[in-house]
C-alpha cells in the first residue's frame, strides 16, 4: 500500500512536470519549461524511487510496471480533464479496459521479485 501511495504521489508530480508547461509556460522558451519541469521531476523522483524499491519487495518487475501504468492513467485522465480542460472521451474508457486486461494477465500468477 505504501508503494502504491508513493507511486501515485510521484505520478502527480510527473504529470505536471511533463504536461503543465504546455498550459502555463506556452509563451516561454522551451528551455525555461525544461528547467521548471526538471525542478518538478526532482520531487517526483524523491517519491518514485522509494515507491519502486518498496513495491519490488512484493511485486515482480512486470507487475510493478503495470501498476505504474494503471496509476499513470488514473492520474492523467483527471489531469487532462480538470487541469488542461480537455473533454472526457470514450477513448479513455477503451484505454482503461486495455490496461485492465494487462493487469489481469500480469497479476494472475503470484509475484516473484
Amino acid at each position: 500500500m505504501s508503494a502504491t501511495l508513493l507511486l501515485m504521489a510521484s505520478n502527480v508530480f510527473m504529470t505536471f512536470a511533463w504536461y503543465a508547461h504546455l498550459k502555463n509556460l506556452a509563451g516561454r522558451p522551451w528551455y525555461v519549461a525544461a528547467l521548471v519541469s526538471w525542478g518538478i521531476a526532482f520531487f517526483e523522483y524523491l517519491l518514485q524511487v522509494p515507491g519502486n524499491r518498496i513495491g519490488y519487495t512484493r511485486l515482480s518487475l512486470p507487475q510493478l510496471k503495470i501498476l505504474q501504468e494503471v496509476i499513470t492513467l488514473s492520474v492523467f485522465v483527471p489531469f487532462a480533464v480538470l487541469y488542461m480542460n480537455k473533454p472526457l472521451k470514450l477513448d479513455y474508457l477503451w484505454a482503461t479496459l486495455c490496461i485492465l486486461g494487462a493487469v489481469y494477465f500480469v497479476f494472475r500468477s503470484p509475484g516473484t521479485p
